[in-house]
């Protein structure tokens, strides 16, 4: 068997800033890696590159934890609720009622709407309570996300120091052990000089395609860097809309069904004041001409304060188009987190046939 020509490969050059500390460290595992032995190249690195395994199963967890259709199917009932309310019904004339008396024809469809209103403001409530839970939830993951960030960019540091002291130590190794190995197996010519200058030759092309799987478990982890704040920024951005919800758009829409039902019964009160005006007009025609006058400046003020139904009906379409454009908004983060799912899980098979190819 002959030995490969010796030779000194140049001292591999530091591709990061390095701190008093990080050379410390460095320092340290070389002096604590041989490279004559198998194990120490099957181990070299390997605690590190299992942390940063296992917490690309964590942001995957994540991904997949964050599927937000729960959210989804209670904002969707919360806008079916909304749909449901029809506050033209109020203005609708009395229909059948017409044959009742006068008070009942008037105000019994408003004492429906109204214990439906209560009915659907409670489930509404509800629903509120649940979405405030889940926005509690929301931020308490992008707390945690945080925790995860900060530990895979230190064992990202981790494996810079591991590389650059691997190929330090390679280098030492053939530039030293290596080179005098083959020197003295061409010299001596005894076969076992150089199957020992072979079996060493062999240990360092086996450490370089180690430290070539710790870059690899790098990329990894400065892949999941930025893959950990899209999740959070997904969070974030669903938890903002869902306390817009809570604060603004759920208080809005009651306040203004109140404020609908307000005006209506102030109408049907006009409406109540003038058939009892005719009425009274028909029985005492003494008073007709006062009653008239009277009737007319009533009419006149109070047509000033009635808003009109479209009106109405316009602000509660433009609170279905938002809460809509909330679940449309939901609707593609869970898109985007779906998409980042399915690249992690390639990513990591990758990274699993690629070690497992190695090992072989």
């Amino acid at each position: 068997m002959e030995s490969q020509p010796a030779t000194v490969p140049e001292a591999p050059e530091q591709a990061v800033q390095l701190s008093a500390h990080d050379r410390e460290r460095i320092d340290a595992i070389k002096h604590q890696t041989d490279l004559s032995q198998n194990q120490a190249i099957l181990e070299y690195g390997a605690d590190v590159q299992g942390k940063i395994s296992h917490f690309a199963d964590q942001v995957l967890g994540e991904v997949r934890a964050k599927d937000a259709g729960k959210v989804g199917d209670m904002l969707t009932d919360l806008l079916l609720h909304v749909k449901s309310v029809k506050v033209h019904r109020l203005a609708e004339g009395p229909g059948f009622l017409a044959s009742l008396p006068l008070i009942g024809g008037l105000f019994d469809r408003i004492k429906r709407f109204m214990a439906e209103y209560q009915s659907l403001s409670t489930q509404i409530d509800r629903i509120a309570g649940h979405l405030d839970k889940a926005r509690n939830q929301l931020l308490q993951d992008v707390s945690l996300l945080d925790k995860l960030f900060e530990q895979n960019v230190l064992h990202f540091k981790d494996l810079e120091v591991y590389i650059q002291a691997g190929e330090e130590k390679l280098a030492e190794f053939q530039r030293t052990i290596l080179t005098d190995a083959r020197a003295k197996a061409e010299h001596s010519g005894d076969p076992i000089d150089i199957q020992r200058a072979d079996d060493l030759g062999r240990l360092a092309n086996r450490f370089e395609k180690r430290l070539h799987d710790l870059k690899l478990s790098k990329t990894v982890s400065l892949q999941t860097l930025p893959q950990i704040r899209l999740i959070q920024a997904g969070n974030q951005e669903l938890a903002e809309k869902i306390q817009s919800s809570i604060l603004n758009t759920i208080p809005l829409w009651k306040n203004q069904m109140v404020i609908a039902i307000g005006l209506i019964r102030q109408k049907k009160a006009l409406e109540l004041q003038r058939e009892v005006s005719a009425t009274t007009d028909e029985l005492l025609r003494r008073n007709a001409e006062l009653l008239k006058e009277s009737t007319v400046e009533i009419a006149k003020e109070a047509e000033k304060g009635i808003v009109d139904v479209e009106t109405v009906r316009k602000v509660n379409t433009d609170l279905i188009t938002t809460i809509e454009e909330v679940i449309r908004i939901q609707r593609e983060g869970r898109n985007r987190r779906q998409a980042a799912e399915q690249e992690l899980v390639r990513l990591e098979q990758e990274l699993k046939d690629k070690l497992a190819a190695t090992g072989k």
